[in-house]
């Protein structure tokens, strides 16, 4: 049996290995690594971004702990303490107070994949500006949470949420999911539907079975692409292909994400990670959608052509995949009574990409 101290003493040679230039290639979707990764030295004293050589991008040398300790947070940042498969792990969140005069809803945030709960701060505050109070959580394995070698399922982290509104003594929240937040916030609605008010999918993942086009890899495989994934130029056009128009404020995910793996604790958040593609993998909620019965808004940027596993796929099933213009649709007909905005010229951050849309739908859809 493989275990987790196993895992990681293999990734301690794989990583040796990509540093002789014997290890696998960077995988992402849509392509493999290229490029150069930035220098890695430094002794503290410096920033941690300074300008390339052109002048053109930052690149980053100081090492970021995997829990993100010391990145700014533009709200204080709280956590919760849970035990999961008999690990005890800390939940971190974000629980923004209404601006006057409150609502009284509670909304609830919910990141993707290859986020963290911080990255939601500009639709965050402007639900808060709006009178919601917002809750905003790093899901275990995620940005400021711990990063244990779980059997990760949406069960667990449906679970993890609403111990968290427990604690907070909120009844009942409006779920807002983006990408794999999405199918986070689709599982959450059916297993706690009394804890549900209305939900929103932000291009979320999910809206097609991956595994007709997207081969399986075992947790050994997924673990050591991850440990490869250094290189900044590849970090940054992974990122790059989310969204139609790059804008330096997006480069927040590229810092956090290539920083992490100066730390010496990479290998550790790079196993979580693996852990979590398995899950959104081998968990699909296509099949839920028509037992949703809370009302549903799909927020779907039409040039987005983001799936899980996508790098995976061959050539010719590659372009089978991500097509949101179709997908958003079907979506929209499987879910009884869902409303459908379509946002052209947008891709997989619609909240980022066309915010003043975006909030304008959301705020309608929850006052309606």
């Amino acid at each position: 049996m493989t275990t987790r101290r196993t895992l990681l003493a293999m990734g301690a040679g794989t990583a040796a290995a990509s540093a002789m230039g014997a290890g696998p290639a960077a995988a992402h979707p849509g392509g493999s690594a290229t490029g150069t990764a930035a220098h890695r030295g430094g002794d503290g004293s410096r920033p941690a971004a300074h300008p390339g050589r052109d002048g053109s991008e930052p690149v980053y040398d100081q090492p970021l702990g995997i829990a993100l300790e010391g990145y700014p947070s533009a709200y204080p940042v709280r956590y919760l303490r849970l035990v999961n498969q008999g690990e005890t792990v800390n939940m971190a969140y974000l629980d923004l107070t209404p601006a006057a005069p409150a609502t009284g809803r509670t909304v609830l945030l919910l990141h993707g994949k290859n986020f963290d709960g911080g990255a939601w701060e500009p639709t965050a505050r402007a639900l808060a500006k709006a009178g919601h109070r917002v809750i905003v959580p790093d899901q275990i394995g995620f940005g400021r949470s711990s990063k244990p070698a779980l059997d990760y399922s949406f069960e667990l982290l449906a679970a993890n949420t609403v111990a968290l509104l427990d604690r907070l003594g909120v009844d009942r929240a409006d779920v807002i999911g983006h990408s794999m937040g999405g199918m986070l916030a689709v599982r959450f609605a059916l297993l706690h539907p009394g804890r549900t008010g209305k939900v929103v999918l932000a291009n979320p993942v999910g809206l097609e079975e991956y595994r007709g086009l997207v081969p399986a890899h075992t947790t050994e495989r997924l673990f050591a692409d991850e440990l490869a994934n250094t290189d900044l130029t590849a970090i940054r056009a992974f990122y790059r292909s989310y969204v139609v128009h790059w804008r330096r404020a997006y480069e927040r995910n590229v810092e956090i994400r290539y920083r992490i793996t100066l730390s010496a604790e990479y290998p550790r958040w790079a196993l979580a990670s693996a852990h979590t593609y398995q899950m959104a993998y081998h968990q699909p909620v296509l099949g839920d959608f028509p037992r949703l019965r809370v009302p549903v808004l799909l927020v779907i940027g039409q040039e987005d052509r983001a799936a899980i596993g996508k790098n995976y796929a061959t050539p010719e099933d590659r372009a089978k995949l991500g097509n949101y213009p179709v997908l958003g649709r079907r979506a929209a007909a499987a879910i009884p009574g869902a409303r459908l905005v379509e946002l052209p010229g947008v891709g997989h951050l619609p909240q980022l990409e066309s915010p003043t849309r975006f909030l304008q739908e959301v705020l309608d859809f929850l006052r309606a």
